[in-house]
C-alpha cells in the first residue's frame, strides 16, 4: 500500500493557502454571502477545511489599532511597527498562514480594475477548494491503492504566495503576487494531471476530468 503522507501534507498547505485567501476576501467584504462579488463556493463538502468565520485574533487586533497612534512609515512585521497605511494590521497565523485586516469595507463603488482583482482572486479560492475536495475524495482513496507522484513543493510555494499576497495593499505588487498563486495553482494541477494520465482504471479517469475542469476555471489572466 503506498503512503498518503505526501498528499496529506500537500492538502494541508493548500488548505493553508485557501484559509488565508478566504479571510482576505471577508475582511474585504468580498465574501459575506452567496451573492456577494468574489464570494467562495460552499466548503461544507470539504472534511477539515477551516471554517469562514472572523477571527478572534483580527478583532483585538482591530481593538489593538484603536489604542495605538497612527504613525506613517515602512512596516516591519517582526517588530510590530506601524504601516503607512493605519487601517492594515497583520497576525500571524500558527500554521504558517498571514491574517490581515485589510482596508475597511464601504468605501465607495469599485473601480473596473478592482472588481478584475475580485474575480481573479475569487478564481482562485473556488479552484483551490475544488482542487482540495477532489483529492480528499478522489485522490486520497487512489493513492492508498497505488502510489500517486505528488510535488509537495508546489503546494508548500503556492502557500506561501497566498501569505504574502495578504499582506498586500491593492496595487502592483498584490496584483503580481495573485497572478503568481493563479500560475502556481495552475502548476499543482497540471502535474497532477500528468501524474495520473498513465494509469488506466476507471477511477483515475474520473480524477483526471476533474482536475481539468478545475483548470478550464483557470484561464491566463
Amino acid at each position: 500500500m503506498a503512503s498518503p503522507a505526501p498528499l496529506v501534507a500537500s492538502i494541508s498547505h493548500q488548505m493553508v493557502a485557501l484559509h488565508t485567501l478566504q479571510l482576505l476576501q471577508q475582511e474585504w467584504g468580498w465574501g459575506d454571502g452567496p451573492g456577494a462579488p468574489g464570494s467562495p463556493r460552499d466548503l461544507d463538502h470539504v472534511s477539515a477545511a477551516p471554517e469562514r468565520r472572523s477571527d478572534p485574533r483580527l478583532a483585538r487586533a482591530r481593538q489593538g489599532r484603536g489604542e495605538e497612534g497612527g504613525g506613517k512609515g515602512a512596516r516591519n512585521v517582526g517588530s510590530g511597527a506601524r504601516a503607512s497605511s493605519p487601517e492594515v494590521e497583520v497576525v500571524r497565523g500558527a500554521e504558517g498562514g498571514a491574517e490581515l485586516l485589510p482596508l475597511p469595507r464601504g468605501r465607495g463603488p469599485c473601480t473596473l480594475a478592482q472588481m478584475a482583482m475580485r474575480s481573479a482572486l475569487a478564481r482562485v479560492v473556488d479552484s483551490t477548494s475544488e482542487l482540495v475536495s477532489v483529492e480528499q475524495t478522489l485522490l486520497g482513496p487512489l493513492q492508498q491503492e497505488r502510489s500517486i507522484p505528488i510535488h509537495l513543493k508546489d503546494s508548500v510555494e503556492f502557500r506561501n504566495i497566498c501569505s504574502h499576497l495578504a499582506l498586500q495593499i491593492e496595487g502592483q505588487q498584490f496584483d503580481r503576487d495573485l497572478n503568481a498563486a493563479h500560475q502556481c495553482l495552475k502548476m499543482i494541477v497540471k502535474k497532477l494531471i500528468q501524474s495520473l494520465a498513465n494509469l488506466p482504471s476507471d477511477a483515475h479517469m474520473v480524477a483526471c476530468a476533474s482536475l481539468r475542469q478545475i483548470l478550464q476555471n483557470l484561464p491566463d489572466i
